[in-house]
């Protein structure tokens, strides 16, 4: 019941030990699930972010239980907001190219998504990629 689209990240440095993931999941089923964490061959570890604002300063954390997708609505991870944080990568990501990410719902298990890496600074996918599609029933 969930349909995700959108899904880029970002280009990185060799030596850069994090990345950043967004997509777009829209929950078209009658139950909400949440977003969990995931797995990639190229981070040690995938986990879901925040970002909000704490007495006029910016802070990232670690959503603990994961992020609501609620049953008939639409949520965006990207820059600035909800995202995912590849941690401890093992690689570059190159621009143009593309990185399997497999996210991890509660209700819905295991989701393979293609994600389009952009350019370092990007905030959406490139205009060109329309494979990053996932579902899950």
């Amino acid at each position: 019941d969930l349909e995700i689209s959108g899904a880029f990240t970002r280009a990185t440095l060799p030596s850069q030990p994090v990345g950043g993931g967004y997509v777009t999941i829209t929950n078209t089923g009658d139950a909400e699930d949440r977003l969990i964490g995931g797995t990639a061959d190229f981070a040690g570890e995938v986990q879901v972010h925040e970002m909000a604002v704490v007495n006029d300063v910016m802070n990232m954390r670690q959503i603990g239980g994961g992020l609501v997708i609620p049953a008939g609505e639409t949520v965006t991870l990207e820059p600035g907001g909800y995202h995912l944080m590849f941690m401890g990568m093992q690689e570059a990501l190159l621009e143009g190219h593309t990185a399997t990410v497999t996210l991890e719902f509660e209700r819905a298990g295991s989701v393979e998504v293609t994600f389009a890496i952009a350019p370092i600074g990007a905030r959406a996918a490139p205009e060109e990629h329309d494979c990053a599609h996932g579902e899950a029933e």
